[in-house]
């Protein structure tokens, strides 16, 4: 809360994926929008299951953000953005 009564802009949580509660809380207490940020960690999780042969990269990442959307984040900050962009235009 000091930081909004500072003047922030907005608030950016992260790792977004560890704390889907916390935008969830946040986004139903406060005006101020609520930002995400899938951290390197939490894109490199996705990337070695992938690999692995666990499961689809595009299909986890999918998961992934739509968790943070439902969250309550008005913006996603995540790696391979554009790449993600292009699948879901073909989605």
């Amino acid at each position: 809360k000091q930081d909004i009564a500072e003047g922030a802009d907005l608030i950016m949580v992260k790792p977004a994926g560890h704390y889907l509660d916390i935008i969830s809380h946040l986004n139903n207490q406060l005006l101020t929008p609520v930002l995400a940020y899938q951290v390197s960690g939490e894109y490199l999780m996705l990337k070695l299951a992938a690999e692995a042969g666990m499961a689809d990269f595009n299909q986890l990442q999918f998961e992934a953000l739509s968790a943070i959307k439902r969250a309550g984040a008005k913006a996603i900050f995540c790696y391979n953005a554009h790449h993600f962009a292009a699948f879901l235009n073909d989605f």
